[in-house]
């Protein structure tokens, strides 16, 4: 039948008490969304997939933990990753670095004794929603059922709990008490809180002594030579297609009269809309201060906006939008008598006595029959082909079954016969318009067997991969217009460089930069400041000169001469001077710390030794491709 397409190591941070279980947690999550997935023998019989001292790392650890990082992965990059890219990636050596690193401080933790009692482990499993009831709270059942479904004991994750609270204390005790030393705090906070004050002077087409001449034939062979790349069609997959497509088959479609009539007036609200009013309402607790607050409008005494103001609310709330006149229920006749914006009432509302201010007349918009006749009929023949196109899934699909190719379906079933050369992630016109063609062309391969897919709007399609096109020149007369507009960016360029350098030197000679244009000063700028409408090169070349330097920068479409003015150091007091350096100091603290870490794991699993069984990891591996 046809088918639709669609579309670490454990970073050391100080904890705040004992609190690393959440992992736990997910584990549980990921084992109740998988239904199960791992709980079988991915290494056959075998059971461990290595050892780090006394400590095993089961297979079915591993899987999860893979599992869950896949998923992790996935999720971030808004689609399904494949096993094989996600190794491509390195995903597997990091989920397996992380299991030995947690294997590390297990063992060391039950060699050197440390352990919590079974109230800790209690009081960190109720807390877990994993396992709370219908009451909110925690659900012995509830606990029991999660474990069962997942092959779990409750000693064995009750035996996981007391390991990960004991490996969160010895992980604390490393990585607790890094301070970061004053002189590198210093110097990086002197680095990234240092400002320069700048003067730029942009030059343009203007500028030039004269303007620039119309480039020549040989000018554009020559530049189209020396920048084929930029003129080269991408590698490009040749693909044949047959389609059959709504729009196409709509006009053979029959319109029945009654129908059509039915359908207009199914529809009655969208073809005769009645005159409506842009309305505020502002409501009063009592007719008796809603008819006060009018003579006070009417007598010049305050204005509507004041009156909104003293009421404590604001213009959006009290906005109804276009109303007709049946949504004001008893207020309508006030304000629909108005002819011109104006203030009616006191007006009974469903909220009380009230105010309203008309701001707009909204006429009212009639489409007879025989005005939407048209409209209506296309949308019903397009509907009817929608129809006829999904009753004929079967008869193409046999069709393809039989071994016809796509000549002989389109011959056969009427269908549509193109080729397109696809090139994926710019082919967007035509059929490649529709999402689920893209992404059955990006998949296909040499020798797919032609399969028909549907399309989001009731098309039908299938394709067959004929050739991969290799990166192919556009012959100039094709491209003859793009390549003028880049010969010109590129030779306004170097003459507005020349230009630059010619008023550097003048400069130089004791010219003021000012003499040759607008000259724009920013003053005490940082290294991560953000200034519109130049280059990302000019921050990075300003922080590199010398105070009373003139440099050339330039960039797409930019030319300019930049001077540096005054180097100023990083500021010492004020808000952001301190946050600055708490931020520096904490990072610094933090990358110390996790620099320890690493070390002190390190070492825990070249002391107590590492034994991996290949053929295990291989296992798993091999189900999930």
């Amino acid at each position: 039948m046809a088918k639709k397409t669609t579309e670490t190591e454990d970073s050391p941070r100080k904890k705040k008490g004992i609190g690393n279980y959440i992992v736990w947690v997910l584990l549980v999550l990921v084992m109740l969304g998988l239904g199960g997935f791992g709980v079988t023998n991915f290494g056959g019989g075998v059971s461990t997939l290595a050892r780090v001292g006394d400590r095993e790392i089961e297979v079915n650890d591993y899987a999860r933990a893979l599992q869950q990082e896949l998923n992790a992965l996935s999720a971030q990059v808004g689609q399904p990753i494949p096993f094989s890219q996600a190794q491509a990636f390195g995903l597997d050596t990091q989920v397996l670095q992380t299991v030995i690193t947690r294997a590390a401080l297990d063992n060391e933790a039950a060699r050197i004794g440390i352990s919590v009692g079974d109230a800790t482990v209690a009081g960190e499993i109720t807390q877990m929603n994993a396992f709370q009831g219908n009451a909110g709270s925690f659900d012995r059942e509830v606990y029991r059922f999660t474990l069962e479904r997942n092959n779990l004991t409750e000693a064995q994750f009750e035996r996981g709990i007391r390991e990960d609270v004991a490996r969160s204390i010895l992980q604390g005790a490393v990585v607790g008490g890094f301070a970061a030393p004053a002189p590198l705090t210093d110097t990086l906070t002197a680095y990234a809180g240092e400002r320069r004050s700048f003067s730029l002077l942009t030059l343009t087409e203007a500028d030039l002594s004269a303007p620039l001449a119309a480039p020549t034939d040989a000018d554009l062979q020559t530049f189209y030579d020396a920048n084929i790349d930029r003129f080269t069609r991408p590698e490009a997959k040749r693909i044949t297609y047959v389609a059959l497509l709504p729009e196409a088959l709509a006009p053979t479609m029959e319109v029945d009269e009654t129908a059509l009539r039915a359908l207009y007036d199914e529809r009655i609200g969208e073809f005769m809309i009645p005159e409506k009013r842009l309305v505020e309402r502002l409501v009063y607790p009592t007719e008796a201060e809603a008819q006060a607050a009018k003579s006070r409008l009417d007598a010049g005494e305050v204005t509507f906006d004041q009156l909104v103001s003293e009421r404590g609310l604001t213009l959006d709330i009290i906005d109804l939008g276009d109303v007709s006149k049946a949504d004001l229920g008893a207020a309508g006749e006030a304000v629909f008598a108005l002819t011109e914006p104006g203030v009616a009432g006191p007006a009974m509302s469903d909220l009380g006595p009230a105010l309203f201010r008309m701001n707009a007349i909204l006429s009212a918009q009639e489409t007879t029959f025989d005005e939407a006749r048209e409209s209506l009929s296309a949308e019903m023949r397009v509907a009817a082909a929608r129809r006829a196109i999904g009753a004929r899934i079967e008869e193409i699909d046999d069709l393809l079954a039989s071994g016809a190719d796509l000549e002989e379906v389109a011959q056969d079933a009427g269908m549509e016969l193109a080729t397109l050369d696809y090139i994926p992630g710019q082919t967007a016109e035509g059929i490649a318009a529709y999402p689920d063609f893209r992404t059955a062309a990006e998949a296909i391969g040499e020798g797919d067997f032609p399969e028909v897919i549907q399309l989001d709007d009731g098309a039908l399609a299938a394709l067959r991969l004929d050739a991969i096109v290799p990166p192919t020149p556009i012959p100039l007369d094709e491209v003859r217009e793009d390549v003028t507009a880049a010969w010109r960016a590129d030779a306004l360029a170097k003459a507005l460089a020349a230009r630059a350098e010619a008023v550097q030197a003048e400069v130089a000679a004791g010219a003021s930069l000012g003499a040759y244009g607008i000259v724009t000063v920013t003053r005490a700028v940082t290294r991560d400041a953000f200034i519109e409408g130049v280059p990302q090169t000019l921050l990075p070349t300003l922080f590199g000169m010398q105070q009373g330097d003139l440099q050339l920068v330039q960039g797409d479409g930019f030319t300019g001469l930049l001077r540096l003015d005054a180097i100023l150091p990083a500021e010492t007091e004020g808000e952001d001077a301190i946050a600055l350096r708490e931020a520096i100091s904490i990072r610094a603290q933090q990358t110390l710390a996790q620099d320890a870490f690493q070390l002190f794991t390190n070492a825990l699993s070249n002391e107590a030794g590492i034994q991996i069984d290949q053929t295990a990891i291989n296992a798993v591996h091999a189900q999930f491709n």
